[in-house]
């Protein structure tokens, strides 16, 4: 009976301590990326795509200023597209 107790805590604090490796891992790869209005190409946005739209991959038009993507930090600024550069805020059509 302890055995099994003993086994059951031990399988218990492997399960938390992969959670927990888990979760860091994401948020290291979120604090890598920021989002960046402007510059996705139709269907391919991550997110935000303006009214009529649910998320990700809906936007009706390339480089559509109230959709965004993920894009590494700090370089969303200088992707240059034929419509302008990328923005860190939502931009107005």
């Amino acid at each position: 009976m302890n055995r099994t107790l003993t086994i059951a805590a031990l399988a218990a604090g492997v399960l938390a301590a992969g959670t927990v490796i888990a979760q860091d891992k994401g948020a290291s790869i979120k604090g890598a990326k920021e989002k960046c209005y402007g510059v996705s190409m139709a269907g391919k946005n991550d997110c935000a795509a303006g009214p009529g739209t649910t998320c990700a991959g809906t936007s009706k038009v390339d480089y559509q200023a109230n959709a965004w993507k993920y894009v590494a930090k700090g370089s969303c600024t200088t992707i240059k597209t034929p419509k302008g550069m990328g923005s860190v805020t939502e931009m107005k059509s």
